[in-house]
């Protein structure tokens, strides 16, 4: 029987705190008030002085209301029941199905031990030849897509979601709009991956804590689902949303702030989540792909500039488009040398020539003159744009590199890409002739 405290010591925010023995970090207590009953989760040990945020939010609390501590972590059902259904950040259905109380495994648990973990070395196929082609995702690879606020990111991920080569999908929302999560909804409903889909939502009009527990609760499941054999992709959206809430928290625990407010622990906070991607030596995969906004498109806003030393890599998606200066895949090598033998010469040559296009776009709007080079690299980076760079370009990777193919004979005579003969030969368009 574990004991109950009827004496909470202070509110503050969505944060209380009571004196107690032998309790745990992370550990779960049931707050019982004359409304009903909610969860909450210690969240500091000081002593005695245990500090809980309550998970649906202080209001109707009091100093004389009852704490029962449960004696571990927040836990989360598993198991195939969870595919096709929607839950909140607390693991409460959101679909009118029913609850699941089988098969429950705690949450926050430790990283991989990496003696267990493989290598990366095989390729996620997206359909998207500015991932596919030139900055390939890799099995268990951690990579966020840094983005302003009102770039289609949610689209981006919502079309991985769907085309992705993987089992099962886990859409961990933070902060969504209500639209963003019936679009995730919807959009994969349309496609037929619902159904190997598990939603765990927190929206912007749901409690701030509740927040916090959306990656945690996304991954536990999706190790599960790993380590019985599952390749998974894990989409988090977004991590800055998540990174705020943290935020919020600290303040009010009255914590010292570090840059910008955010806690002095962030890193360590972002890098636990993310160091869930593994590849398992004997089971399954975890593949993380998370959006993370940037305030101001500022790259060293805490945030991201935190994130960038934990991932390998990024998308950076600005205008609407995957920039492919700002993108980068730091595992691309792992796979592009596996896929066919032109792949890692038409990645080179394409950005080269399209470093080259915006060299001479520069050059144009400083009123210098062009020279018949320059006119061909304005025509190749206007195609390159239109048919690779548009997110509305779908297409398979043997096929996007056809299509590079007939990209620089349409542009360039052999010669002018710098690529060896051997390859020229055996994929140069033979009817293709530089104008």
């Amino acid at each position: 029987m574990h004991r109950v405290y009827t004496d909470i010591a202070r509110i503050a925010g969505d944060v209380i705190i009571v004196e107690a023995d032998g309790i745990g970090y992370l550990d779960i207590a049931e707050v019982t008030t004359r409304f009903g009953k909610s969860l909450a989760q210690v969240i500091r040990l000081d002593g005695k002085r245990v500090s809980l945020q309550v998970f649906a939010g202080s209001r109707g609390i009091s100093t004389g209301d009852r704490v029962r501590f449960l004696g571990h972590p927040m836990r989360v059902a598993t198991g195939d029941n969870l595919l096709g259904r929607i839950f909140n950040g607390s693991g409460t259905p959101l679909d009118k199905g029913p609850e699941l109380s089988e098969s429950l495994i705690d949450i926050g648990g430790p990283p991989v031990n990496p003696i267990h973990r493989v290598i990366p070395n095989k390729m996620i196929r997206t359909g998207i030849p500015m991932i596919d082609l030139f900055n390939s995702l890799v099995v268990s690879q951690k990579l966020p897509v840094f983005s302003i606020p009102g770039e289609p990111y949610n689209e981006l991920i919502a079309r991985i979601a769907v085309q992705a080569e993987v089992d099962t999908i886990i859409l961990g929302g933070m902060g969504l709009k209500y639209d963003d999560y019936l679009f995730f909804r919807d959009t994969l409903q349309e496609h037929g991956a619902l159904s190997r889909s598990v939603f765990f939502v927190h929206t912007a009009s749901d409690p701030t804590v509740e927040c916090l527990l959306v990656p945690d609760i996304s991954l536990a499941v999706a190790e599960d689902f790993a380590l019985k054999g599952q390749r998974v992709l894990v989409l988090l959206t977004d991590m800055t949303n998540f990174s705020d809430a943290i935020k919020e928290i600290s303040i009010t625990m009255e914590q010292v702030p570090s840059n910008r407010g955010y806690p002095g622990d962030l890193y360590s906070q972002l890098a636990a989540r993310y160091e869930k991607a593994v590849d398992f030596d004997t089971a399954g995969s975890i593949t993380i792909l998370a959006a993370t906004t940037m305030p101001g498109d500022d790259v060293t806003h805490p945030v991201p500039d935190n994130t960038g030393y934990i991932t390998e890599g990024q998308f950076y998606l600005k205008g609407g488009v995957i920039e492919p200066f700002g993108s980068l895949s730091r595992l691309k090598q792992q796979v592009n040398g596996k896929t066919r033998s032109d792949h890692r010469t038409i990645m080179d040559t394409m950005i080269q020539l399209f470093a080259d296009y915006r060299e001479t776009v520069e050059k144009l709007s400083m009123g210098f003159q062009i020279s018949p080079w320059d006119e061909k690299l304005l025509k190749y980076g206007r195609i390159f744009e239109d048919q690779m760079m548009s997110l509305k370009v779908n297409m398979p990777l043997e096929q996007a590199l056809d299509q590079g193919w007939r990209i620089l004979s349409d542009c360039f005579a052999p010669e002018e890409t710098g690529i060896k003969s051997s390859l020229i030969e055996e994929y140069w368009p033979r009817q293709a002739s530089a104008e």
